[in-house]
């Protein structure tokens, strides 16, 4: 975990040597909304109950840019929350998305990249988990942007690539053999951005 943060931080510093006007750093802060399954079958639950799977974030960010492409590395404390069949599950953990960017026109600019996630804790509905299969996994994020001066605003989509569940062994009925949930990201990210 420390070398992962050591990596970040000395990318965000060479990087600052090609930054040009655009470039800065910031804070950032939203919502995270979580899904498990099919996103349609979350989205109709999601209407019923919206605040069923929202989440929170909340981090710093750097921007490095040469003409109209930028790379934005990202430093984020993220807090999930899931639905399985009327159980939470919840998730923190410190995300580091790495962010390729190309402005298109104005102030609207699109992105993608991979995003390195490092899990904190979990909890299965009051029972914490300590058997995840791997803290750190790799993901993608893909989204839509607009700043407006100072002010940033952006809505992504967060896959993780590979499988990672957490187990659990239910201590109420000893027939009952472990369970499992699927701790991979998958989510939609709405933030809004302060360049400081």
């Amino acid at each position: 975990m420390k070398n992962t943060l050591l990596v970040a931080a000395f990318a965000m510093c060479s990087l600052a040597a090609f930054s040009q006007s655009d470039s800065g750093f910031g804070i950032k802060a939203g919502l995270n909304y979580s899904a498990n399954g099919d996103y349609f079958e979350s989205i109709g639950a999601a209407a019923r109950e919206p605040d069923r799977n929202v989440g929170y974030h909340i981090g710093i960010y750097g921007k490095f840019g040469v003409s109209r492409i930028y790379v934005r590395p990202e430093l984020i404390y993220t807090k999930t929350k899931s639905d399985y069949n009327g159980d939470k599950f919840d998730v923190s953990k410190l995300d580091l998305p790495v962010l390729v960017g190309v402005k298109i026109i104005g102030p609207l600019h699109v992105f993608a990249g991979p995003a390195f996630q490092y899990i904190l804790d979990t909890e299965f509905d009051g029972i914490g988990i300590n058997d995840i299969e791997n803290d750190f996994t790799v993901g993608a994020n893909l989204g839509a942007g607009v700043n407006l001066g100072r002010l940033g605003i952006d809505i992504r989509y967060e896959r993780g690539f590979s499988n990672n569940e957490a187990s659990f062994i239910n201590t109420n009925i000893t027939e009952v053999g472990p369970s499992r949930v699927d701790a991979r990201p998958d989510q939609l990210i709405v933030s809004l951005s302060l360049k400081l």
